[in-house]
């Protein structure tokens, strides 16, 4: 079968910037999933996409102009319904096989299957391959159908009278399998050779692509368009580093000025232009006087441009701009820039200047305005809440108490703010350096900008105890508050973060790392609100969904689910120990007694619980009594765990859980010889209650670090 490379592209008015990556995926992988399935690529395919800010376009390798013809097998009826008794077809069977668009003729052709009252009829035919313009027509619907368009818009086709539905209105069609123009259509377009190169510096205003394999270097030659998103970012990318390096070297610099790394604007900017053009624009050193993260965030979200940073992280007054154009002389579009610019930065300077007028503490008072949600009362209300736990967390953590108060009464202060009502993406930076101006301690000051974090995933955590004990404290409020109202998070909707704070608790208390028992600080949270405000399992119901979240958070961190769950049976809320133990576990799960262990840790568990019905509270308060241990297998498994113990304890006491549980590996000799040789539930109670009591005191040194009865097989 012959094949030849296919291409396909969809020319486009301007495509949304944010959604221009994964519409080009997705345009690619859908349309060439089609061709797969229905036999005209082949598995081995090279696919390449393209996605520029006017087109989505793919090209296949290896498609055939037809795919093969399929033999395909059809069950048609048990024989006994199908034929009578001289062996002639039924009416039943004519009738089916009529629907199928076959006649009688092929009845002596049908092949049985199967054996008895089980046997069948079975049609065999041939099913013709789908031309390509069956085939890609086909996969075109399927592809813009599966795109994951931020939002469909309808308008009119030049005919006056029909309309069709598209991310935007498409203008033109491009289908060449080789040089051959494949006939079909889309969004009232007919497919042609014909597409559109760059609006203003294409050498012409349409280009004609020869075949399928020119397509790219016509469209950067002739149409001045660079299709390749990837392309086109790394061109980007590199213009940048080149641009900051002529910077370093007009400063007389080895290196210092850079770009800021912004993955997002990065990808956005790339959506935004076909033939990248990087140029330095500057903007009034006073601006500077403003915070960096400000002029930073307006340069970055209204503009698009890239900051340049000194090699401190320091912004500069110099600014990237990637222009969609290369005029020989680019003074103009650079102060065009810079004019654009500089009525957002001195917006910006306005909005602090004006802020600073005002201290924090004067506009606290004022979030009693401010609804924080209709059954958990103001904004204020929550400040008071989660200042009153702040400082009970700063108490168990030995911080000062009255700073961790103050900067939870400040911490949300800053949201009534002309800078962060402009950018709330700022909320806490701009707390921060207010604080600051008021003249507040640094400690406090820090944490109302870090009580945010860990923000997303992978995030900075919470710097000093202070910092800590009010991110826990405004991350316990809301969970708790929210949870306790019935807001639950179901499926994917999770309205208010509530698994996002959830894990920043976690994290907090873990990577920090904090000694400070969840269930401990849950019910300290709870408690803070008004009686008859939450539900009354509030407490226990957020516990197990935190929990869930910890189970997640640890296999992402490449623990074994039996793993993970031995802890959780011995961590009683300990967070800070979770890693560790984890770590010692699986240093003890990789040993070769391991199992064999785990097993006689869950058959002492399993004696233990039939001993426990039925010996009740005696058991609970026995100890074991030398003069009773009659068999030397007894004796000696009581010596071993004596010798042993104070070793144990000791690694338990340090944190060294690998070694704790390594110890018991001198265990093994002795707990096979007592199963083998001791019967535990035998007749005599006083024997019975002692075994058990040595099997008590067993279980307990075995479990000191995990439950490892969960590592059984």
């Amino acid at each position: 079968m012959s094949t030849q490379n296919l291409l396909v592209e969809l020319l486009v008015e301007e495509l949304p910037p944010k959604a221009l990556k994964k519409l080009g995926e997705s345009f690619a992988e859908g349309l060439v999933a089609s061709l797969k399935a229905q036999g005209l690529a082949a598995a081995e395919s090279a696919v390449t996409a393209f996605a520029s800010p006017r087109r989505l376009a793919v090209r296949v390798g290896k498609v055939a102009a037809k795919a093969d013809d399929k033999a395909v097998s059809q069950k048609l009826m048990p024989v006994s319904v199908g034929l009578d008794a001289s062996g002639q077809a039924t009416p039943a069977l004519l009738k089916k096989l009529a629907a199928l668009g076959v006649d009688a003729e092929v009845v002596p052709q049908l092949r049985r299957e199967g054996e008895g009252k089980a046997e069948s009829l079975v049609y065999d035919s041939k099913q013709a391959g789908a031309t390509l313009a069956q085939g890609l027509q086909h996969a075109l619907q399927d592809a813009l159908a599966k795109l994951p368009i931020p939002k469909v818009m309808t308008y009119q086709l030049a005919d006056g009278w029909n309309s069709v539905q598209f991310v935007r209105p498409a203008h033109g069609l491009v289908a060449l399998h080789g040089t051959e123009i494949v006939p079909i259509a889309i969004l009232g377009l007919t497919a042609g050779r014909d597409t559109q190169g760059h609006r203003f510096e294409a050498a012409n205003a349409t280009v004609a692509i020869k075949d399928a394999d020119s397509y790219e270097a016509q469209l950067e030659n002739e149409g001045a368009v660079i299709p390749s998103f990837e392309k086109r970012r790394a061109e980007i990318s590199k213009q940048l580093a080149t641009a900051a390096t002529k910077e370093n070297a007009s400063a007389g610099l080895s290196s210092g000025f850079k770009p800021i790394e912004d993955d997002a604007l990065l990808d956005e900017v790339t959506a935004l232009i076909e033939r990248p053009n990087v140029l330095v624009g500057q903007f009034e050193a006073e601006f500077l006087e403003v915070p960096q993260e400000c002029l930073i965030l307006t340069m970055k979200a209204n503009q698009k441009y890239f900051p340049l940073l000194d090699a401190d992280g320091k912004l500069t007054n110099k600014f990237l701009i990637v222009s969609n154009i290369r005029p020989a002389d680019a003074s103009l579009v650079i102060g065009g820039n810079e004019r654009v610019v500089r009525p957002r930065l001195a917006d910006a300077k306005f909005f602090f200047d004006q802020d600073r007028k005002k201290t924090l503490e004067s506009r606290v008072e004022k979030l009693g305005n401010v609804v924080y949600h209709n059954k958990l009362g103001t904004q204020l209300q929550r400040t008071e809440r989660v200042a009153t736990l702040a400082g009970t967390i700063a108490r168990l953590l030995e911080a000062d108490k009255a700073d961790a108060e103050l900067a939870a009464r400040l911490a949300k202060a800053d949201l009534l703010t002309d800078m962060v009502g402009e950018f709330p993406e700022l909320q806490g930076i701009m707390g921060r350096y207010y604080a600051l101006h008021d003249g507040e301690d640094k400690a406090v000051a820090d944490a109302i900008e870090s009580h945010y974090h860990p923000r997303f995933a992978g995030d900075t955590l919470p710097q000093g105890a202070i910092s800590c004990a009010v991110a826990l404290a405004d991350k316990l409020e809301t969970l708790v508050g929210i949870y306790g109202i019935g807001q639950v998070p179901t499926g994917d909707k999770d309205p208010f973060g509530l698994r996002r704070h959830a894990l920043g608790i976690l994290r907090i208390l873990i990577e920090t790392p904090l000694d400070l028992p969840l269930h401990a600080l849950i019910k300290t949270a709870a408690g803070n609100f008004p009686a008859g405000m939450l539900n009354a399992t509030v407490a226990h119901d957020v516990e197990g969904f935190m929990l869930d979240r910890l189970r997640g958070y640890l296999r992402e961190r490449d623990f074994e689910v039996s793993h993970i769950e031995a802890v959780l049976c011995i961590l009683n809320g300990r967070m800070h120990e979770a890693l560790s133990r984890l770590q010692g576990v699986r240093s003890f799960a990789a040993l070769e007694v391991a199992k064999d262990l785990a097993a006689a840790n869950k058959r002492v568990q399993n004696i233990m619980r039939k001993n426990s019905e039925e010996l009740g509270a005696d058991l609970a308060e026995a100890t074991v009594k030398t003069a009773l241990l009659q068999e030397a297998a007894e004796r000696e498994l009581h010596q071993a765990i004596q010798d042993i113990t104070p070793m144990a304890e000791g690694y338990l006491k340090r944190g060294e859980y690998g070694s704790n549980l390594k110890v018991l590996v001198t265990l093994k000799p002795f707990i096979d010889d007592f199963f083998e040789k001791v019967m535990v539930m035998c007749e005599n109670r006083e024997l019975r209650l002692n075994r058990a009591a040595l099997l008590q005191q067993l279980g307990k040194l075995m479990n000191q670090v995990a439950d490892i009865s969960k590592l059984a097989a």
